[in-house]
């Protein structure tokens, strides 16, 4: 593999970042050049609705110096994304037009789950330390100017992820609006963030351990690492410390001591003492902080979606962890859900010459599987809305909006009357290609409900071969069988009006 040169640009709420890396086969992922600017583009989000010109302005003359150096050290590629300030604001999409026809850049928003799935990425990117540390309970720590994550790991698994609003921008400017006096800052800062931070752990952390805290963010992070090197883990007494070291001096002071600017001197403050509180509330005996930043995790995906490095962890294998563990929230079956996942997949894979879906695809397909039924909780008339409306709200670390929006409308059409697209009525992000996708996938899980109607598991021996116009389910089996051939009579015709394939299904009972 010849060098090849890559920029990340993050448009964050506070700074403008951008890396550019270098591919080889010899030194794999390396970062070359990294470039900052000061812009608070939250405050005007977050509190505004919208971004002033004059920011605006400003963002763009920024980026045409990101531009210049891009042009300068003749990248081959980039990809730059807005975070929450760019996400949230009213008028996003008129925003990523000026951005385009002024600098050439184009600003890809993401979604928080994919923003986070990114940092995730950035962290795991340091490879043996994480590997080792996840080994153990772990949670994720990321921290962001609206925002903040955090993100369960048992046995090597992320098994949970869920946002707070407690970014530390957005807690800033609350303090400025109550005009707090600098004494008070502390104690309003614990009375916010702990509001949020009970109920979390009564909801999801409960009475699980956690040992190791790892800790992503623009803020305290570089502090930490300049001063004790990315493979440092700390304590709580630690991050404590860096909270005694602002609080004792003046800004001026503090900013010196930690080799920041003045302005950025509170948000640290802020973001040492969710790292103190947090570590405290899961009872976390070691704290790393990697510096990953979100540069990093776009930079790791760009290199590993086009094979420029070997994938250091299965990132699918988190996505269904999570979505496996919200089944189990809203008291899905298990059972069901395997043998649903089971079917859905060997149909699929026998079919790739018609469907002509990908891997991505195949993913949505199983998460369906898994959540289809947790409308069920709510009750057991109109499931499919009510797992539409489940997933939609619940956030699935990894995937766009877009993305779960697949998903919840899979699991939706595997209970309700399928909408076709010119008859849809409510807002959608659906675009043609993502209508289709529902579709065949609806189809597939259509299909394989019918198979386990009883929800007894009897196909589990399930083979399929597409043999011309027709896919031959075989089934070896004694069980009786007579209900899942009545259901697999009733949901063939949707199948054979998405694909053209009459699917046939056919019993072997062993002597």
């Amino acid at each position: 593999m010849s060098v090849k040169t890559f920029a990340a640009i993050d448009v964050g709420s506070f700074e403008l970042t951008m890396k550019i890396f270098e591919f080889s086969a010899k030194s794999g992922m390396k970062e070359i050049d990294c470039v900052k600017r000061r812009l608070d583009l939250g405050t005007d989000t977050y509190f505004h609705d919208k971004i002033s010109n004059e920011k605006i302005d400003e963002l763009c003359r920024t980026l045409n110096e990101f531009a210049d150096r891009m042009r300068a050290y003749k990248v081959d590629d980039y990809k730059a994304y807005g975070t929450s300030a760019i996400r949230e604001t009213a008028n996003t999409t008129i925003i990523q037009d000026q951005i385009a026809q002024r600098t050439g850049i184009h600003i890809g928003v993401l979604s928080n789950s994919e923003q986070r799935f990114l940092g995730y990425k950035a962290v795991a990117a340091r490879g043996g330390t994480f590997n080792r540390i996840i080994e153990e309970k772990t949670a994720i720590l990321d921290i962001g100017g609206g925002s903040i994550q955090l993100s369960l790991f048992d046995n090597d698994t992320l098994v949970s992820t869920q946002n707070l609003r407690l970014g530390v921008l957005r807690i800033q400017e609350y303090l400025n609006r109550f005009e707090a006096r600098n004494s008070q800052f502390e104690n309003l800062i614990d009375e916010m963030a702990m509001a949020q931070l009970g109920t979390y752990k009564k909801l999801y952390l409960k009475d699980r351990e956690i040992r190791n805290l790892i800790v992503v963010d623009d803020y305290i992070s570089p502090c930490i690492v300049r001063e004790n090197g990315s493979s440092a883990m700390l304590t709580a007494a630690d991050y404590a410390a860096f909270q005694d070291q602002i609080r004792s001096g003046s800004i001026t002071q503090a900013a010196l001591a930690l080799g920041i600017s003045e302005e950025k001197v509170p948000l640290v403050f802020i973001s040492a003492m969710l790292v103190v509180r947090i570590a405290e509330l899961m009872g976390a005996s070691k704290i790393w902080a990697p510096g990953a930043t979100l540069c990093d995790g776009i930079a790791y995906e760009y290199a590993e979606k086009n094979k420029l490095l070997h994938g250091i962890h299965d990132f699918e294998k988190d996505i269904i962890a999570c979505a496996t563990n919200i089944s189990k929230r809203y008291m899905g079956s298990k059972k069901r859900s395997e043998t649903l996942e089971r079917i859905t997949t060997t149909i699929f894979d026998s079919m790739k010459k018609v469907h002509g879906l990908g891997r991505r695809e195949r993913l949505y397909l199983r998460l369906a599987s898994i959540l289809h039924d947790c409308g069920k909780y709510i009750g057991m008339v109109g499931i499919g809305e009510n797992s539409y409306q489940i997933i939609m709200a619940t956030e699935i670390i990894g995937l766009s909006h877009l993305e779960r929006e697949i998903v919840a409308n899979v699991a939706r059409f595997n209970y309700s009357r399928f909408v076709y697209d010119s008859q849809q009525t409510s807002v959608t992000h659906l675009d043609r290609d993502s209508y289709l996708i529902v579709a065949k996938l609806t189809a597939i899980l259509r299909l394989a409900g019918g198979l386990d109607r009883s929800h007894k598991q009897k196909l589990n021996g399930l083979k399929a071969s597409l043999k011309g116009n027709k896919l031959v389910l075989t089934v070896d089996t004694q069980e009786d069988i007579t209900l899942e051939k009545g259901f697999f009579l009733i949901r063939e015709e949707f199948f054979k009006e998405v694909f053209s394939i009459e699917p046939v299904l056919k019993q072997h009972k062993d002597l």
